[in-house]
């Protein structure tokens, strides 16, 4: 069975590189380009995983992940932030916001495939 990846990024090289690659590692992949459209397609389709990136139009991704967090529909979703912000704080501050991990811009794709798989596992266990 093939992980059900929400992937939601503005830009929209980003979000067809992304999706190719995941698709090409097996995964079935969803997109959304903002926050709005994130908590929507969250609410939609239930994926396994969800990459939000942090930076994004109409709702940026720190309110859409508290957002999600707060809806029972959402609420126990996995989530890696994704932000070109590579600072601690950032870190944090992505953290506080409900996501489960982090990861930075330009991605790192072998690094984000463990933090997918690690998630996943974890959500099954759960």
């Amino acid at each position: 069975m093939s992980l059900k990846v929400l992937l939601v990024e503005d830009n929209e090289m980003n979000r067809d590189m992304l999706t190719r690659r995941l698709n090409r590692a097996g995964y079935e992949v969803e997109a959304a380009g903002d926050g709005e459209q994130a908590l929507q397609k969250m609410r939609e389709t239930a994926p396994d995983i969800v990459l939000l990136d942090m930076n994004l139009p109409v709702k940026d991704g720190w309110t859409a992940c508290q957002e999600a967090r707060q809806d029972p529909a959402t609420a126990d979703l996995r989530i890696i932030a994704l932000t070109a912000h590579a600072m601690g704080e950032d870190r944090d501050r992505a953290l506080e916001a409900g996501c489960d991990d982090f990861a930075t811009k330009p991605i790192d794709f072998p690094e984000l495939l463990e933090k997918i798989n690690a998630l996943a596992e974890k959500g099954r266990s759960a």
